[in-house]
């Protein structure tokens, strides 16, 4: 996935700092998706043997230490070469990642789940397979915008995308986040953030983590108007057939919720 031009830029600038502030490093990096996949991918190898994947990029950064996370960036700096065309359409796509991952990040504190973290890696995540799609597919946007325009309770989004390009962004997302080696239950979240209706109806206990990462992440997805930004709608038709299951399951009311989305909002989270 190509790295967003100015945290490059930002990024070599750190590296020529005295002594480069790994906190800053981190801090840059998780806003830009393809940096953070590859420097998680990397950490999460058979080569630092550990015991469970990590999704955290700050303790990615740790892990590795500034030269090699720089070594890094370097190298995807040579690969990430892209046209302006393909740089000003890909900008919708990175404006709404970085907002939801911090609206996610936001919602998580306040509803009390505790792996905030997760949240936030979710929700910087749950789309990476848009840009993949749009170096496959030049006509992708034209697409996903029907898509977001037909999604009812009966239709969801990928169910367009699927008829019209035979694969979605959803599916191209597990299997990008799995080659991160993101752990398990954050790529069945990206698989089916798109699939929330069959998720809530079932009653298992088992899903319980993923029923709250996606809670979290479609809320924050309204928060932050992703069908105004990528489907390029009025009204979020998917978010019309979720409210009722995700606000019932995380116990809010609409009013509950309204008043949350304008405090998060007045904070610049969204």
């Amino acid at each position: 996935m190509p790295p967003q031009p100015q945290i490059m830029v930002d990024l070599q600038f750190e590296q020529y700092m005295p002594n480069p502030d790994l906190k800053a490093i981190a801090r840059l990096i998780s806003q830009d998706p393809g940096l953070s996949g590859a420097l998680l991918k990397i950490v999460n190898s058979p080569y630092f043997g550990l015991a469970n994947r990590i999704g955290s990029i700050q303790r990615a950064v740790n892990l590795l230490g500034s030269r090699s996370v720089i070594n890094m960036v370097n190298a995807l700096s040579i690969r990430g070469e892209m046209s302006d065309e393909t740089i000003v359409t890909l900008n919708r796509f990175w404006d709404t990642a970085q907002d939801v991952a911090m609206t996610s990040l936001t919602l998580a504190k306040r509803i009390g789940y505790e792996s905030v973290d997760e949240a936030y890696t979710l929700g910087l995540f749950h789309n990476c397979g848009i840009p993949l799609m749009l170096k496959r597919f030049p006509d992708y946007m034209s697409v996903l915008e029907e898509s977001y325009a037909s999604a009812n309770a009966e239709r969801r989004i990928v169910d367009t995308e699927n008829r019209l390009l035979n694969t979605n962004h959803a599916v191209v997302g597990y299997y990008t986040a799995k080659s991160w080696n993101l752990p398990l239950h954050l790529c069945q979240a990206i698989a089916n953030h798109h699939n929330v209706l069959a998720i809530f109806a079932e009653e298992n206990d088992n899903d319980a983590q993923l029923k709250n990462l996606l809670a979290i992440l479609k809320m924050a997805e309204h928060i932050c108007r992703s069908y105004q930004v990528l489907g390029n709608q009025s009204e979020d038709h998917e978010w019309q057939a979720i409210e009722a299951l995700i606000l019932d399951y995380v116990g809010l009311s609409g009013y509950d919720f309204e008043s949350l989305r304008e405090s998060i909002r007045d904070l610049g989270a969204a």
